[in-house]
């Protein structure tokens, strides 16, 4: 029996859902706010949360972190009767199972439901892949569904794209992918296409034979051979000319080229792992990207998160990159203010992990003799924009001129909505408040008369 929770304002839309789960033979319980939802979170354990997005005391997104931190780690069904397509990109992205609009069928809250649990069965019976994380840092639930794709990229031989700001990691996880492959024993041969001069790319690939162009005084090797058996990584991957993209995809589906100037083709087993901090479905628009080359490098996709919105990993990056830094330097471990340690979390790193690792070693060698880690020890364009933005004043909102009379559209929208309430409020004063008798004289379902008697805040009226 599963236990789930229903964070949801509305009476009607949460006795709904209670009656549908108990009928399933599950165990559940319903909260009404988000600070409810948050004890609830904080002192049980549940596998599902039924989560609706416009609460009294704030949005449901915002809770997501929270619910997903949890011991449990329950799986998140979006809820909503205000359905909106940058909401629903923005739920799903943040690892929500499913997103669905107040008013839709029985079935449409049912199956995500079935789904999910199916899901967490099947997880539970896994057996644990032990990874080798290397210098990757970090607890977080974002991170941990990055560890999840990195532990089934490493399982297999899929060609990997991964994507994220600059400074986010991308080469460590490229690294911990090869290194916990069956091909860890071979070589990870990385390509940097940002650097790679466009008159040398095709050599630096493919090899080239002796006297193949101007310079060429000896035969040399390309990196997608030395590859062979192990791994070719193209860091910044979109910036890999057009002409050779052409090339290269041939290379990806026959495992086979040929160097410059030579008469015969070489083969080579290589897997492919990619990484970019461009849009390259964006390039692809503006023919800056080949799209059939695009669809063969992301046969799984790594999206790795920027620093700010994983802040609860600061503190475990600083503990770790001191201790690394005080080794190297030859420096006592350090003691810290509160107020250092909140400037670390405050401060939103626009250069992500890299700005954070080279600010704490600029801290720590500022501090060489003294024994404890001050906000001042901090590199001083970090202190400035702290201190901007600490003195910027909210912006008062432009009052709004108020039109003495709505437009036709809005007038007729209104005098519809006011018919409709009048319609509900008076079937549930006939019906006295019996739902299936209301869904029988008005020819609604059941979901959507509770959606529409949610809407218009109608009252469910009973005898007793």
């Amino acid at each position: 029996m599963a236990k789930i929770l229903v964070i949801d304002d509305d009476p009607l839309m949460s006795n709904m859902l209670c009656d549908m789960i108990k009928s399933m033979n599950h165990e559940a319980i319903s909260m009404h706010t988000l600070n409810e939802g948050r004890e609830a979170i904080e002192t049980n354990s549940y596998d599902i949360v039924y989560l609706d997005i416009h609460l009294p005391d704030g949005n449901g997104l915002d809770m997501m972190p929270i619910i997903q931190s949890s011991l449990s780690h329950p799986e998140i069904i979006i809820i909503t009767a205000y359905g909106e397509p940058a909401g629903a990109e923005l739920a799903i992205r943040n690892g929500a199972w499913s997103y669905i609009e107040k008013g839709s069928s029985l079935e449409a809250y049912i199956l995500p439901l079935v789904r999910a649990l199916d899901y967490r069965e099947a997880k539970n019976k896994r057996k644990p892949f032990m990874l080798r994380r290397e210098d990757i840092i970090g607890r977080s639930r974002k991170m941990e569904r990055c560890f999840e794709l990195l532990s089934r990229a490493a399982r297999t031989d899929l060609n990997v794209l991964i994507t994220g700001e600059t400074g986010t990691g991308k080469e460590c996880f490229a690294l911990a992918i090869h290194k916990n492959s069956n091909r860890k024993d071979k070589e990870l041969i990385t390509v940097d296409c940002a650097a790679l001069p466009p008159t040398l790319v095709a050599s630096v690939l493919f090899g080239h034979e002796k006297g193949s162009f101007t310079g060429a005084d000896s035969s040399r090797d390309g990196l997608i051979r030395q590859a062979d058996g192990g791994t070719l990584f193209l860091d910044e991957v979109g910036e890999l000319p057009l002409s050779i993209q052409k090339e290269f995809l041939r290379v990806l589906q026959e495992k086979r080229f040929r160097p410059i100037g030579s008469r015969r083709e070489i083969s080579s087993s290589f897997r492919l792992i990619s990484a970019t901090n461009r849009n390259l479905d964006e390039m692809v628009l503006h023919d800056q990207f080949r799209s059939d080359l695009l669809y063969r490098l992301r046969s799984l996709t790594v999206e790795l998160p920027p620093l700010r919105e994983r802040s609860e990993d600061i503190i475990d990056l600083f503990f770790f990159y001191m201790k690394r830094f005080c080794d190297r330097h030859g420096i006592d471990v350090k003691g810290f203010s509160p107020e250092f340690l909140g400037a670390l979390k405050d401060y939103k790193w626009p250069g992500n992990i890299r700005e954070l690792i080279n600010s704490i070693e600029q801290s720590l060698v500022l501090a060489y003799d003294e024994p404890t880690l001050h906000v001042r020890h901090l590199p001083e364009d970090i202190r400035i924009k702290l201190i901007k933005r600490s003195l910027i004043k909210k912006e008062s909102k432009p009052s709004q001129i108020v039109n003495p009379l709505e437009t036709w559209k809005a007038r007729r929208e209104n005098m519809a909505a006011r018919v409709e309430k009048q319609y509900l409020e008076e079937l549930m004063e006939y019906v006295h408040g019996d739902i299936p008798e209301a869904c029988h004289i008005s020819g609604l379902s059941r979901a959507r008369l509770y959606s529409l008697l949610s809407t218009y805040k109608v009252e469910r009226k009973s005898d007793s």
